[in-house]
């Protein structure tokens, strides 16, 4: 008897990509380009090697947005970073983790000993490239298509997960779905409906299928957001799923200490990933107004995913919400 359940969630991760992008057609229509000649403040370098700071390359992505089509390669390989096997032995499921902070975790993961499940909705070209970074440390990568808002795809991944790799350690609620709008009257029913299931049903329903095959010891990450802290006008429900997310960590973390299982929310500000240009037209300025004047690359903030994620570092850490949002 064949398994037929990976084709029929590639087929709804399909059908999820096309809804997206009937949501993206809906708000370009109504966008007006709005120019913003503030330079703003002078991009602050603090890190093991420069970053990209604006003007960055104008460029609109088609969703769910392909870290591959960018013409500002991300950031994501941290070659200063040295692994000290803080996750040795683990197994980690992330989710969004084809590319942007997602890719940036699972590299470092790898690179800290453990191996990796590797959710994605349909950027297969992008998924295979994370897969190879994480061959490229010394661990095992395995790929898994499919929609989180699927309460079966979630079982589906963690099945798979503890199939590859015979434990789960850490989960990673990572994925995604924004698109911006000025008015309130702009967000469909769809759009609306889309943000929610991705950015909290799914989360819900991967924190749902995997605390059953966790042990003591383990741990859930959340990516949450600044805009989750301090609310956006143009990001209405995506700034509500995040605070939901944040809300949803501090609960969940209250109810698993019973079982040992520590739940952290990294709450990021601006990063150069897909999301962005696959949101807005014009991101030239994006990340600008931040006060170190630029974007996060998505190797900024996967460290602090290690430091929640390892026993040796943060035992004593559970229900935070850790922003990493390049000041205030």
């Amino acid at each position: 008897m064949t398994d037929d359940k990976p084709d029929t969630f590639r087929k709804a991760a399909e059908r999820t990509a096309e809804d997206e992008r009937a949501i993206q057609a809906g708000i370009d229509r109504q966008d007006a380009a709005v120019s913003n000649d503030d330079d703003g403040p002078k991009a602050m370098q603090a890190g093991a090697r420069e970053y990209p700071v604006p003007d960055l390359p104008q460029q609109h992505l088609k969703k769910p947005g392909l870290e591959a089509d960018l013409k500002l390669e991300p950031m994501y390989d941290a070659p200063f970073y040295r692994g000290s096997g803080k996750l040795e032995g683990c197994a980690a499921l992330i989710t969004g983790a084809d590319s942007g902070i997602g890719r940036a975790v699972a590299v470092l993961y790898a690179r800290e000993g453990c191996d990796v499940a590797i959710a994605y909705l349909n950027e297969d070209e992008d998924a295979q490239a994370t897969k190879a970074a994480v061959e490229k440390e010394g661990r095992r990568a395995i790929l898994l298509p499919g929609d989180v808002a699927d309460p079966d795809y979630a079982r589906h991944a963690v099945a798979k997960t503890l199939e590859a790799f015979g434990r789960l350690d850490v989960l990673v609620n990572n994925a995604a779905f924004q698109e911006h709008a000025g008015d309130l009257e702009q967000i469909t029913d769809a759009h609306f409906d889309r943000t929610l299931k991705t950015n909290l049903y799914g989360y819900f329903y991967m924190a749902r299928a995997a605390v059953p095959h966790m042990k003591p010891g383990g741990a859930i990450l959340m990516t949450g957001s600044v805009v989750g802290l301090q609310g956006s006008g143009e990001l209405l429900d995506y700034g509500m799923t995040k605070g939901g997310i944040h809300a949803f960590a501090r609960s969940l973390s209250a109810q698993l200490i019973p079982k040992g299982i520590r739940v952290n929310v990294v709450a990021p500000g601006p990063v150069w990933t897909p999301l962005n240009p696959a949101d807005r037209p014009d991101v030239s300025k994006f990340g600008s107004g931040v006060p170190m004047g630029r974007p996060a690359q998505p190797e900024e903030i996967a460290p602090a995913f290690v430091f929640l994620a390892s026993p040796q570092m943060s035992s004593y850490i559970t229900g935070e919400i850790l922003p990493v949002i390049g000041g205030y």
